[in-house]
């Protein structure tokens, strides 16, 4: 499961000739590497190496992935981690991490690693001892969660479901073109995972929040994101802020779970870039 792929490969030989500090981008549940693309330009335009690798087995494009859903069964939050350590292995120097939803999960455990000069987790879910669980969190996660079978299948979001833990916070005619943009089908495990993990000592959903390797961790939280909503982001803030490095939390107003690729994401993105260039 943590084998590079040839292009991902090909970003690392990228990366490491051209000297340049790398940033890789971590995508989260539903979503695909293609919606880090805006994000990219813009870090590359600021003298940054930026790399988007996959989930193992990611489709090329959205649809490709809505055409053959069971492509992304069965992925663990451990696996993915571990091929996106192995990506980052692969790097010269160590990179700048940036990942979304799951993808900051993803990001706070690979800081946890001691695998990133400098992190930012944007509306991350939550790993084992982050104890609030909203109500709108909780329903945010009922497609997936409610049917034991889907822990090991691939689900897509309705419309409706995408609406709610995506797209409030924007407009009925942007929410359906952001759905039809990049609302891809997701594994149910890590879900399942995260759901559990304060019960669960051997989670993988864990992070080495007092490693002091970890580096400078932003956290990046929407104000009305239904999926990650502020009691969870602070919570994981909390834990975060007893390492020795920098921890800094940040609220954008007025913004829901589709932070990265709705129309307000440039704000979102400088900011995590401000953050980063401290520090690299």
């Amino acid at each position: 499961m943590s084998d590079i792929t040839e292009h991902e490969a090909a970003g690392v030989t990228r990366a490491n000739e051209s000297g340049l500090q790398p940033v890789v981008f971590i995508h989260g549940l539903w979503l695909l590497p293609s919606s880090w693309d805006r994000w990219a330009e813009v870090f590359a335009a600021a003298g940054l190496t930026p790399l988007t690798p996959g989930w193992p087995d990611d489709p090329e494009t959205v649809e490709e992935a809505n055409a053959d859903p069971d492509v992304f069964a069965g992925k663990s939050v451990g696996q993915v981690a571990d091929h996106f350590e192995a990506v980052i292995r692969a790097l010269d120097r160590k990179p700048a991490v940036v990942g979304h939803s799951f993808g900051g999960l993803l990001t706070q455990i690979l800081a946890g690693r001691g695998c990133s000069a400098v992190s930012v987790a944007i509306d991350p879910a939550p790993f084992r001892g982050v104890l609030p669980l909203p109500i709108s969190a909780l329903k945010a996660s009922s497609p997936v969660l409610t049917n034991p079978a889907n822990r090991n299948r691939a689900v897509p979001l309705t419309y409706e479901q995408f609406r709610y833990s995506f797209a409030n916070a924007v407009s009925e005619e942007e929410a359906k073109e952001l759905y039809e943009t990049y609302a891809v089908p997701a594994p149910g495990k890590p879900l399942f995972q995260a759901a559990t993990a304060n019960f669960n000592p051997r989670t993988e959903a864990a992070v080495d929040s007092k490693n002091p390797e970890r580096g400078p961790l932003l956290i990046i939280s929407g104000e009305k994101d239904h999926t990650v909503p502020w009691a969870i982001a602070n919570a994981s803030y909390k834990k975060q802020a007893h390492n020795e490095g920098v921890t800094e939390i940040v609220e954008i107003p007025d913004r829901g779970h589709a932070l990265t690729i709705d129309s307000g994401w440039r704000e979102v993105a400088d900011t995590a870039l401000k953050f980063v260039q401290r520090f690299v």
